[in-house]
């Protein structure tokens, strides 16, 4: 896929509307059919919401554009050929990501995350792994905070890296790392920001940056982590993208060491040199990101971990939410001029599947619900012996 000009505008303004975030701009999307149809319906949605919506004119949409061109960066998509597909497998992927460097997203990557307030030893520990990660190939992805994040850019500067920025392509944060910065992007490395220009990072951005940073990886690494540590959030996310979690053991006396320690007990893989990442990883990355994902083996349980999102309410149990049909995805009734309003998930569920297989997670994206809550729905109606299972997850609705 590769958006028109005037389409990478649209989207823009879609996912710069307030209250409009990753999950609810799929959903949107395939609920009328694209960008421009769902900016079209706003004043609709916004009196049926009952909340402001609002998007951003199409000249502010152009100003942001000609602002990042200015720093030399531009907009990729989801989609589209330099989007990384490993992240754009995940559930909240950004629609779009500011970039600026080279377009290395789809090299095979490592996640390297700790303790802004790192040890001696653990800031020596992560360059050897960086260095060692990027000599056998792999890019270094960090959040370009002190402490372990920098010394993991500054040790894979020649062998590429990846820093996800919380704020706008033009707030760099901490301010004192625009050198850092620039030696990324002079080294053939690569910045990344979903906020917009002129973002200054709040605290609630630096988890979703997080999503990213483990997203874009095979695998994160938390070196030096507290209990309460950011960094846990990103082994989180990455358990929920179903990714590896390594963990750097540390003195049971340092509480710096106490995140770290505990993912391991919990079921992390135990780092202590390079080998014991590649060991992992390398079956994985030979696989490919299109590959079926691996089996889950004996992980963290991060559940207690906070979520970060604040999206308007698209459930389609609220008849009034959507006032068009789901254009990308039309099942009969809707091609019959007769599109469904089901009253809960399990009837939307229901209502898009019939006596032919269909993939779980496609059925998800016309649905426009996450996959784990499709999943949920789909064991009750086998339990309830509604559905009849296939051959790669597919799934296909029995007659009663």
């Amino acid at each position: 896929m590769q958006l028109t000009d005037a389409q990478r505008l649209d989207w823009l303004r879609l996912i710069r509307t307030e209250g409009v975030g990753p999950r609810s701009f799929r959903t949107l999307i395939n609920r009328f059919g694209g960008a421009a149809a769902a900016l079209d319906a706003m004043p609709d949605l916004a009196r049926r919401q009952g909340k402001r919506l609002e998007p951003p004119t199409r000249a502010q949409a152009e100003d942001e554009v000609a602002a990042l061109a200015r720093l030399g960066g531009r907009l990729i998509a989801t989609g589209e050929a330099d989007f990384p597909r490993l992240l754009q497998q995940t559930d909240a992927a950004p629609p779009l990501l500011a970039l600026r460097g080279a377009a290395i997203l789809n090299r095979p990557a490592v996640a390297l995350v700790g303790s802004r307030n790192a040890s001696m030893a653990g800031l020596a520990f992560t360059e050897r792994l960086a260095r060692g990660l990027g000599e056998a190939g792999l890019t270094v992805v960090s959040g370009l905070a002190r402490g372990i994040d920098a010394r993991a850019h500054r040790a894979s500067l020649q062998t590429g890296t990846v820093a996800v920025m919380a704020g706008g392509q033009d707030k760099i944060y901490p301010a004192n790392h625009a050198a850092l910065v620039d030696a990324i992007l002079g080294e053939g490395g690569a910045v990344l920001a979903e906020m917009p220009m002129g973002w200054v990072p709040r605290g609630r951005d630096f988890p979703r940056r997080n999503r990213i940073i483990s997203g874009l990886s095979y695998g994160t690494v938390v070196v030096e982590a507290a209990r309460r540590s950011g960094s846990l959030i990103t082994a989180r996310y990455a358990l929920e993208q179903n990714r590896e979690v390594f963990a750097v053991p540390g003195s049971p006396l340092d509480p710096r060491a106490e995140g770290t320690n505990d993912l391991i007990r919990q079921g992390a893989a135990l780092v202590s040199e390079v080998s014991h990442i590649l060991d992992v990883l390398g079956p994985i990355i030979e696989r490919g990101p299109d590959a079926d994902a691996a089996p889950e083996r004996g992980r963290p349980d991060l559940r207690e971990q906070p979520d970060f999102w604040d999206e308007i309410d698209l459930d389609a149990s609220n008849p009034d939410t959507l006032s068009v049909p789901d254009m990308f995805c039309q099942t009969d009734s809707v091609a019959s001029g007769h599109p469904a309003q089901p009253a809960d998930d399990c009837a939307r569920i229901v209502a898009l599947l019939g006596p032919s297989p269909v993939g779980t997670d496609e059925l998800a994206r016309c649905a426009g619900i996450g996959i784990r809550v499709v999943q949920t729905v789909l064991l009750e109606l086998e339990l309830d012996g509604r559905i009849e299972r296939h051959g790669s997850g597919a799934v296909s609705l029995l007659s009663r």
